[in-house]
């Protein structure tokens, strides 16, 4: 059984995110879901993003930090897009983490990310081809650029046809139910492995 941590996007903790986290902990893992915005959950992106920026980000970083720190280690960590930032950083910066599952983002390591990849700790990367934030502002480059760097026995980068953001989520529009079952499948089986 593996213990994750999955952080929202930026819309929130929204009912297609707890679906999504309840499928991919299935029968042999669970997985926490922090709520980031206290119960507010957001129709759009833009909605989200602005609400986003009105939060103080150090309180938004310590929150994230309070809720992995009561959580019993080693743990996974996951995000969804703006949640993946909160998974990397605690992936790349807590000691014992256990492994890592960014969903639709990824941010580059070394001098300018979180610094290094700490050995050891596998990472599985997810995010649509054609994604204007994911394939067109750099987090696909990133995501290949780790996987470079750490390894194909240690990371894994795992594209879909499309360009929908956030198409992990039941709840939203911009859901694909077959990249989303992959992905899932995907997950389930680097949980199995770490």
């Amino acid at each position: 059984m593996t213990d994750v941590v999955l952080f929202h996007h930026i819309q929130g903790l929204t009912a297609g995110v707890r679906a999504f986290a309840a499928e991919l902990a299935g029968d042999e893992h669970t997985v926490h879901t922090p709520d980031l915005y206290d119960g507010r959950t957001f129709a759009s992106i833009e909605e989200g993003f602005a609400y986003m920026k009105s939060l103080d980000a150090d309180a938004v970083q310590r929150a994230a930090d309070e809720a992995v720190a009561a959580l019993p280690g080693p743990l996974v960590f996951a995000g969804i897009s703006w949640g993946v930032a909160h998974a990397q950083r605690l992936a790349q910066t807590r000691p014992g983490a256990r492994g890592a599952l960014l969903f639709e983002a990824c941010f580059p390591v070394g001098e300018d990310g979180f610094g290094p990849w700490p050995q050891g700790v596998p990472v599985q990367v997810h995010g649509m081809d054609d994604d204007e934030f994911f394939a067109h502002e750099g987090d696909l480059d990133a995501a290949r650029d780790l996987v470079a760097l750490i390894g194909p026995q240690q990371g894994e980068v795992f594209t879909y046809s499309g360009s929908r953001h956030l198409f992990v989520d039941s709840s939203l529009p911009s859901y694909d139910p077959s990249a989303a079952a992959l992905a899932l499948e995907r997950g389930r089986a680097f949980l199995d492995r770490v």
